[in-house]
Parts: C-alpha cells; structure tokens; sequence
C-alpha cells in the first residue's frame, strides 16, 4: 500500500476514534481480549464474520475474513458464513457453530429481544462461563462494527 492509497480520517470527514479517543479505544480492545478468553479460535472469527457481514461493515469483514484465512480456516466456510443455516444442514458447520451463529443474529438484530430458543440452543452447546464469553464477544465485535461504519474505516488500510 502506498502513501496514495491509504484514506485518512480527515479525508473521509470522520474522526479518528482511536485517537479522539484513545481510553474507550484501549478498553475495548482489552474487553476483545477478555471475550476471546476460552473460545475456540475459529468459532470467533466465523461470529465476528457473521455479525460484520449483518452490520454492512466491510472493514471488519475484510479484517475478519483475512485473519480466518490466517488461522487455517477454509474459504468455503468463510464464504458460506452468510448462508450458514442452509450450510450447516449441508455439514458445513458443527451444531456447536451453528447455535453460536444463530446467538450471533439474534444478539446483532435484536427483533425484540433474543427468542427464548435461540438463547437456549446457545446453552446447550456453550458451558456457563463459555456462554458468557460467547456474549461478550458478540457484543464486542458489533461494538468494533459501529465504530468501523460510523467513521468510515477504510477495508484493508491501518
């Protein structure tokens, strides 16, 4: 990338949220931190991927996406994250993923509120402690999404 390509903060007419504000900037990189905590690798790039591909961000998807492919993660399951219900019936994704998948939706739509189902199928596959984990996550990356879509982060640049 040279010095032409890359956008800046000035040029999109946004701030520059990590500079402007660099404490909220640094605790939520510390919540990211904490919320991996215990979760398998691959089952959080697919949520990040799901969620970012909800919120229409595509800083978080490309980044998301690229880091998948990073951790060994095949294409077709990257791919086919947005079609994950009928790929799932297709053995895609492990019911396990699948329940954090649909978790995911819920809590990045919220259609009012997460249906008593989903909520439960999350719980049968997570532990209490993972569950929680899986939570926090979810609401970390959607978090990540609405400061990448507010500012318009630039996919693939910083």
């Amino acid at each position: 990338m040279t010095a032409e390509t890359v956008t800046t903060a000035r040029e999109t007419g946004r701030v520059d949220f990590a500079k402007a504000a660099p404490k909220a900037f640094k605790a939520l990189i510390s919540l990211d931190a904490a919320a991996r905590e215990g979760l398998d690798p691959a089952l959080v790039e697919l949520v990040q991927i799901r969620s970012s591909q909800l919120n229409n961000c595509a800083y978080c998807l490309h980044m998301h996406t690229t880091d998948a492919h990073e951790a060994g993660e095949s294409n077709e399951r990257i791919v086919l994250a947005g079609v994950w219900e009928e790929a799932g019936k297709a053995g895609f994704y492990t019911e396990k993923e699948q329940a954090a998948l649909a978790l995911t939706e819920a809590v990045t739509l919220l259609p009012g509120g997460v249906p008593d189902a989903v909520y439960e199928r999350a719980a049968r596959h997570f532990e209490e402690r993972e569950l929680a984990q899986l939570i926090a996550l979810i609401f970390t990356i959607n978090s990540w999404n609405r400061i990448a879509v507010t500012t318009r982060k630039v996919p693939g640049q910083d």
